[in-house]
């Protein structure tokens, strides 16, 4: 036996089998006739070794782990404060609520002076009000999913943008009634007091809030981890991400009633473009519409379009802030 040489050099013995035995993570694939012989095939992608024999897929929200000998959770993960995504959008929301709150403080301390009265307090304070939720709605959507932060999600949502699209659309139709009864007669039309104003502009805003308590009792908030955006090939780069069970149809119908009345309100500032000079609020608010209008259409497929749970919730908040 010393003496024998064997084609590859090694003098020890070649071992007389036709497979060696598998790694761990593989199975053993029987070659056919030949049942005592097989080839090893790794267990791939989220398949783990269930036996000698077999590769099992890991469930849904679990990956297997380093040597595909078992099963292991997916990490979860959530958007968090020191993320780029939140960075950004919380510090343009803190220059916006320090700067809107100047403007309140502002409006309440020159409160009873003409420039005040003329631009028409009362709406302008609910205008205002509506721009401060729309800058303090960034905070609960950056901070971490719990049925509290859920339910603040859909109630501030789209009731900021609602505050201000009911008071620019009050404002509107008062401008258009006015200079329709003055083509017909000259008695002023009914309900165009400030109080008046405030009760249609409420009354426009309670829509919003009835259909929010009706998505309460429908569907009552609550979290979930989503294994599906981030379950990339490799399984070790796979995550859960925790967040508010929003489905995009439940956004649309909380953002639709908000996009109707801002769809009405450009309709009136169409109508009211016309007005003297005098009525100077007419001509803004009608500018603000047209780009509101061109900001929406840009903003809807981009966010819906958009694949990544941080990159929603970045366009969430900061789409309200633009509009």
């Amino acid at each position: 036996m010393d003496a024998m040489q064997w084609t590859s050099g090694d003098p020890s013995v070649p071992a007389s089998v036709c497979s060696l035995p598998c790694k761990m993570g593989e199975r053993k694939k029987v070659v056919k006739g030949v049942p005592c012989c097989w080839h090893c095939e790794r267990c791939e992608g989220y398949h783990f070794q269930a036996s000698e024999l077999i590769c099992e897929l890991c469930p849904y929200e679990q990956r297997p782990d380093q040597n595909h000998t078992g099963c292991q959770p997916i990490p979860i993960i959530k958007l968090e404060w020191h993320s780029p995504w939140a960075v950004v959008p919380v510090f343009i929301s803190v220059l916006g609520i320090l700067v809107t709150s100047f403007v309140i403080v502002t409006f309440v301390r020159y409160h009873d002076t003409p420039i005040v009265r003329a631009s028409g307090r009362e709406m302008s304070y609910v205008l205002l009000t509506g721009i401060f939720l729309c800058y303090a709605i960034t905070f609960p959507m950056i901070a971490a999913p719990d049925v509290a932060v859920c339910s603040i999600r859909r109630i501030f949502l789209g009731l900021g943008m609602c505050f201000s699209y009911a008071a620019l659309l009050t404002k509107t139709n008062r401008i258009h009634r006015i200079f329709e009864q003055g083509k017909k007669a000259v008695t002023a039309p009914r309900f165009i007091s400030p109080a008046s104003q405030l009760v249609i502009t409420f009354s426009l805003i309670s829509v919003q809030l009835l259909g929010v308590f009706v998505w309460f009792a429908t569907d009552p908030p609550h979290m979930v981890v989503d294994y599906g955006e981030q379950r990339t090939q490799d399984p070790e780069n796979a995550r859960g991400v925790l967040k508010c069970d929003i489905s995009d149809l439940s956004l649309i119908c909380s953002l639709g009633y908000s996009i109707l009345l801002m769809v009405t309100c450009t309709v009136y500032a169409i109508k009211t473009r016309g007005v003297p000079e005098t009525f100077n609020e007419a001509k803004p608010i009608g500018f603000t519409m047209y780009t509101t209008c061109i900001i929406w259409l840009a903003f809807i497929p981009i966010f819906f379009g958009t694949a990544q749970s941080a990159e929603r919730s970045w366009l969430q908040s900061e789409g309200s802030k633009v509009q």
